[in-house]
């Protein structure tokens, strides 16, 4: 993984495997050159994602091609990254199919998930023997996602084959796997060149359904007595816009990273003259600081993955109300969520929120509840490694989680009469927030044991004393939010919102809408009996009677998504988008000049059809005929219709496939 300090260290690089052919590259720029063959990598990712959405477009080629060119691409990339390490990029998953096709469906996940973490785990503690914390991009930042893999796998083919389904959670339901994969098709899943340097996670069936084609959805009809020429229409959008917002916005982070990191070094906080000269307010002011600095990091390598995943089709969610195109299936960061959440639920909750994703499924929900989150810390510490400072901020961490639902419980309704008090409120518990999360990660990235330890004695375990009294003390004398009745029954039989809010909104709709999809089309074919357009025209035609399933959070006395400072993170977002605007016009203008002629006879033809879309060939002359005469109110003459037919034929042989398939047709 991607560790605190950027700038090369002649000692941190005596154990980098990877190549050294642009060492000249890091010179001049001043970074190590295991990082710059990281940014290498991931920026030929992108070009190369979007040959892959393109030349490689499930309508072209079968999905075996597909396949092997991802694994292929990600091979390639990880030995240039990691040299002679590569072989446990491909050795941790190769031992966890071994267990995949041997062992039996009931407890296949269990041996899956050792096998998995065990070699994880020897892999971290070489790491922390021969590297020792210094910043050299080593092989464990590929294995632990892969590890995610693997083991998300083994956990979706034991619900597919074993449990039933009236058990399973709407999530599980949709990710189970009742069919084992191919070798070509695990490898494929768990080593293309998408998501092998940095993520970010997805599961096996998004994966299955992108590489097949079947992720495709039809645009929510505006108009319910459309024409039958559009209910043909399997629509595709381009991920321009949004590629290039995340890759102008990871850049961005790159810059305040590089900006800051040297005013914040978070070295110097375990300096004996930090720690014994400075006061505890500047003190917390440079943890908080440091921390946040530090996250721009990973902002800028979750942003950029993120977007190759994107511009290779890969994250597609479908269509909202207004008919925009969802690019958040495997978002892995939520920067203003994270930056301005108000409490620390909601700030874990928008960060790596693959992991998080990943924790809830195998974790959360298959533990008792009881358990649930200091189970699901446990985990996430001792996937990230052996380092004390890891353990020292998840126990932090799951500390004040629960002081936090405590005092939210105890203070927040107090606040809710009046405008003003929710705004009092909600700008004091965004600021404590920032506050709380310096103190709770600074031993993540400061990674030792005695030097956090010291810190936290200097700040007098200030905060872990106000949790402690939160949790043990307050409840004594402060009287609680009342609850009704089946405010209980609903909270007794939810799962924890915690674990929860990833799945809200956007992969509720998709995991909803996605099952009653599949159950519909399975009941009239199957998939042997069609092929990449069959299979997607049907599963349009029974998306099409299905209504979209949102769920929602609700607060007692104001709902939380009503409040200023929860408000404060969607207003800054609309704000960039306005100021973005410019250049998503930009980008429309210079795609639509590239294919003036040929688009805008293309719109003549289609005036009421909509852009972006991916028609059948085989209907392509009928439809736009049809389209024609019902535009013009006029029956065709059979001279027009003859020349008609010539001029969509030449269009549909040497053009449109290639303009369409990119999604770029305006």
């Amino acid at each position: 993984m991607l560790e605190p300090n950027m700038i090369e260290s002649d000692d941190s690089m005596n154990n980098y495997g990877g190549s050294r052919a642009f060492t000249w590259l890091a010179d001049l720029s001043g970074l190590s050159v295991d990082l710059v063959n990281f940014l290498i990598c991931q920026i030929s990712a992108i070009f190369l994602a979007s040959l892959y959405r393109s030349v490689l477009h499930p309508s072209k080629v079968s999905s075996q091609i597909r396949h092997i060119v991802a694994l292929g691409i990600g091979l390639v990339f990880g030995y240039f990254c990691f040299g002679m390490q590569a072989i446990h990029i491909a050795g941790l998953p190769a031992a966890c199919y071994v267990a995949i096709r041997t062992q039996s469906p009931k407890f296949v996940q269990r041996t899956v998930m050792v096998v998995a973490m065990s070699y994880l785990l020897s892999i971290h503690v070489i790491r922390q023997i021969y590297d020792d914390g210094s910043c050299t991009l080593d092989v464990t930042g590929p294995l632990m996602i892969i590890t995610q893999k693997v083991t998300s796998l083994a956990f979706s083919i034991h619900d597919g084959f074993v449990r039933q389904t009236k058990d399973l959670t709407k999530a599980q339901q949709y990710h189970a796997v009742s069919k084992v994969p191919t070798a070509l098709e695990y490898f494929s899943y768990v080593l293309h060149f998408q998501g092998l340097m940095a993520g970010p996670l997805v599961f096996y069936k998004d994966y299955i359904d992108f590489i097949e084609g079947y992720n495709l959805l039809k645009r929510p009809a505006v108009n319910a007595s459309a024409d039958r020429a559009k209910s043909d229409v399997v629509l595709e959008p381009s991920p321009v816009k949004t590629v290039v917002k995340k890759v102008i916005g990871s850049f961005i982070c790159a810059f305040i990273f590089m900006k800051f990191v040297k005013m914040y070094p978070i070295k110097s906080m375990k300096d004996d003259d930090f720690v014994e000269n400075t006061s505890i307010l500047y003190k917390i002011w440079y943890a908080m600081m440091a921390t946040t600095t530090t996250r721009f990091k990973y902002y800028h390598a979750w942003l950029l993955a993120d977007a190759i995943a994107n511009n290779s089709g890969l994250g597609f969610t479908g269509y909202d109300k207004d008919g925009n195109a969802n690019w958040d299936l495997i978002s892995n960061i939520n920067v203003f969520g994270f930056e301005f959440a108000t409490n620390i639920r909601d700030a874990i909750n928008n960060w790596n929120c693959g992991t998080n994703r990943w924790l809830r499924t195998i974790v959360y929900e298959r533990v008792p509840k009881q358990y649930g989150t200091m189970l699901t810390f446990a985990l996430s510490a001792v996937w990230h490694g052996f380092y004390p400072g890891y353990y020292l901020t998840f126990a932090t961490g799951a500390l004040m989680v629960t002081s936090a639902r405590m005092a939210r419980r105890m203070f927040r309704f107090r606040f809710q009469q009046t405008r003003m008090t929710r705004m009092l409120y909600d700008v004091a518990t965004c600021l404590s927030t920032r506050v709380v999360m310096g103190y709770t990660t600074f031993p993540f990235v400061l990674l030792e044991f005695m030097g956090s330890i010291k810190l936290y004695l200097k700040f007098y375990l200030c905060l872990h004393i106000v949790a402690l009294t939160t949790i043990y003390v307050l409840p004594k004398f402060i009287r609680g939010e009342k609850r009704s009745s089946s405010h209980l029954q609903n909270s007794s039989n939810a799962p924890n919102k915690a674990a929860e809010k990833h799945s809200s909104c956007s992969e509720d709709r998709h995991i909803t809408s996605s099952l009653e999809k599949e159950n519909t089309v399975l009941e009239t074919t199957s998939n042997s009996q069609l092929g990449y357009k069959g299979l997607v025209h049907e599963t349009i035609k029974a998306a099409e009677k299905l209504p979209i399933v949102a769920s929602a959070r609700e607060a007692v006395t104001v709902p939380h998504d009503q409040c200023e400072m929860d408000q404060l993170s969607s207003k800054l977002m609309e704000k960039i988008e306005a100021e973005t605007k410019n250049i998503e016009e930009f980008i429309d203008k210079t795609v639509t000049e590239t294919v003036t002629g040929i688009v805008e006879f293309k719109n003549d033809l289609m005036r009421d059809c909509v852009p972006n879309t991916l028609r059948k060939r085989t209907s392509l002359a009928t439809t736009m005929s049809d389209v024609v005469a019902g535009a013009t109110g006029k029956p065709q003459t059979d001279e027009s219709a003859a020349f008609l037919k010539k001029e969509i034929e030449v269009i549909n042989a040497n053009v449109l496939p290639a303009v369409l398939s990119n999604g770029h047709a305006k």
